[in-house]
């Protein structure tokens, strides 16, 4: 179901060989975006890569859509080749890396923050490694590429059309 990686991850994100300006050796995909989404499950109930990959089996895909997985124990498990297309972000999926952390509703079912420390970890690791490995990458959540509705330039919360990832991705220390 994907290969394992520690959350304390220092190199490389499963791959071998990094290559001038755009990552990885045989590479056809441009890479542009990092998107972060949450799984959107109850902080207490667990919900596996098995469980993610039926998940997305029953929406008709073959594999899983996001390329990495962090469960809420900090590890990683890739998901999806990055040389493939996610599945995850429609109209953003060509130019993407798309990442899943285990959760994103408290236990009343209710739009939360509910990443572990070691899941912030994890996510943090992660997204420093690709942004090396795919320079001038943007990082953004899931719900940041809803409509600008009212054109002002911003997605406002007024206009998101989710709340995943539940969190304020752009407000984190990678993006710096």
């Amino acid at each position: 179901m994907g290969n394992h990686l520690e959350g304390n991850h220092s190199s490389g994100v499963g791959h071998s060989g990094r290559t001038g300006s755009n990552g990885l050796c045989g590479m056809k995909r441009n890479i542009s975006l990092i998107v972060v989404h949450c799984t959107a499950t109850r902080v207490d109930i667990d919900f596996t890569q098995k469980d993610l990959l039926r998940c997305h089996r029953l929406k008709g895909m073959s594999m899983v859509g996001y390329h990495f997985y962090i469960r809420k124990d900090g590890y990683i498990w890739s998901t999806r080749p990055l040389e493939r297309e996610g599945a995850h972000a429609r109209g953003y999926n060509r130019e993407s890396i798309g990442i899943a952390y285990e959760g994103g509703l408290d236990a009343k079912g209710l739009p939360a923050d509910t990443r572990t420390e070691k899941q912030k970890y994890s996510l943090r690791a992660l997204i420093r490694t690709l942004k090396k490995d795919f320079p001038g990458c943007r990082v953004c959540g899931h719900r940041d590429l809803s409509p600008d509705v009212n054109g002002n330039g911003v997605v406002e919360q007024a206009e998101w059309l989710k709340q995943c990832p539940c969190f304020d991705v752009a407000g984190d220390e990678w993006c710096s």
